[in-house]
């Protein structure tokens, strides 16, 4: 299950950036078992998500990850809007990024107890680089990355990013990011 808030922010970035009638016919052409009716609170299935991201990539003639990549940007910037306080304790997109499991994710778990959310392990973190490790039962590498470069357009900050698809174990996938200041 996949939090309500993934979806109302999915609709809301789709009317803002293509139109409010593109949103609804995205709704009317997904075959979904709530019509699309979500609540930002409520629990709903990953594989809605992922058809109303496909019928979205018909419409529109973009490739899923691209849109997937453009919503992580988004969400980041509606994360900055709804929770400024998980991001007081940091001065700059490494310092955010490195802290993503040992402060943001906690803080998200108190609103959303039962959110399921992907790891990011950092395995390397200096003044220069930082190297993420995303695992996902989901694998929605793509999501991370539009999240991590909304991260860096939030600070303003010039970095480059190699991403990695890493082999899957156990259904989980892992993608590492390596991220470099310019």
């Amino acid at each position: 299950m996949m939090l309500g808030m993934v979806f109302t922010e999915f609709l809301e970035m789709v009317e803002q950036r293509y139109s409010p009638e593109l949103a609804d016919q995205m709704l009317t052409e997904t075959p979904l078992a709530n019509n699309g009716a979500y609540t930002a609170v409520g629990y709903y299935p990953f594989e809605e998500m992922q058809a109303l991201v496909a019928t979205l990539a018909r419409l529109t003639g973009s490739s899923v990850p691209m849109l997937i990549q453009v919503y992580g940007e988004h969400l980041f910037q509606r994360f900055v809007e709804l929770y400024p306080q998980m991001l007081e304790h940091c001065h700059d997109a490494f310092s955010l990024l490195a802290s993503v499991d040992g402060h943001v994710h906690q803080e998200v778990h108190k609103l959303y107890p039962q959110a399921q959310l992907p790891t990011f392990e950092t395995t390397e973190h200096t003044e220069q680089r930082l190297v993420l490790i995303y695992r996902s039962s989901r694998g929605l590498a793509d999501l991370a990355e539009g999240l991590i470069r909304g991260c860096i357009g939030h600070y303003g900050e010039t970095i480059r990013i190699h991403r990695e698809d890493l082999p899957a174990s156990d259904g989980i996938s892992a993608t590492r990011f390596e991220m470099t200041r310019a």
